[in-house]
């Protein structure tokens, strides 16, 4: 008598095993998904930016203010501290910062400024890491290149009704010592301005 074939037996794969590959599988996908829409998302906003499609131009420019607010708020503490429109280097002459002027007129007074430090000098041979010297240059500059002039320190808030001039030259001129690498505080940039500031010898280096 023939005998029945033997069925051999097919493992059932458990319910939960499959929902959780599933939901795994699910959950990569919508992962997946999830960081291509951010990155078109980022993409889209770029090229609005660039291009200012799909934008109002109101909202094409609260974009870009918004982003130059993000950025003076990252950069702001070294703007404060080190935003330069000119300088002199005894060994490399006037510099000029484009990005630091707001006018023609402050290009021309920051000409000027500099080039009294140049001629200083020059005529003088000022020692820049002698606070006094430096001091001196620096009085000369704020006073006659028209940092100081009545217009400009109205525009930084600085107005009275008497010596406005001379308060903003000595203030300007402690700052810039200050800033000496020699000078080792606001109290040391002062007392060399304070000692050789004499308001009405602007012209020349004689009180030295």
């Amino acid at each position: 008598m023939a005998q029945a074939p033997t069925e051999v037996p097919v493992e059932q794969t458990p319910k939960s095993f499959e929902s959780s590959t599933w939901a795994t599988a699910s959950g990569s996908a919508s992962e997946k998904e999830r960081k291509e829409n951010k990155s078109f998302e980022r993409w889209r906003k770029t090229l609005s930016l660039i291009t200012g499609i799909g934008l109002t131009p109101e909202e094409f420019q609260a974009e870009v203010d918004k982003a130059d607010r993000k950025q003076c708020e990252l950069h702001k503490e070294r703007l404060i501290k080190s935003n330069k429109s000119g300088g002199f280097s005894k060994d490399h002459g006037i510099m000029l910062c484009q990005n630091g002027f707001f006018s023609k007129k402050h290009q021309e007074h920051t000409m000027i400024h500099e080039m009294i430090h140049m001629y200083d000098h020059c005529v003088f041979n000022v020692e820049w890491d002698n606070l006094r010297h430096h001091a001196c240059s620096e009085i000369r500059a704020a006073a006659l290149s028209g940092d100081c002039n009545w217009l400009r320190e109205v525009r930084r808030g600085n107005y009275t009704f008497t010596k406005q001039h001379q308060e903003c030259v000595k203030r300007r001129a402690i700052l810039s010592v200050e800033a000496n690498p020699e000078c080792p505080s606001r109290t040391a940039a002062e007392r060399a301005v304070n000692g050789v500031l004499v308001y009405n010898k602007l012209f020349s280096f004689a009180w030295l």
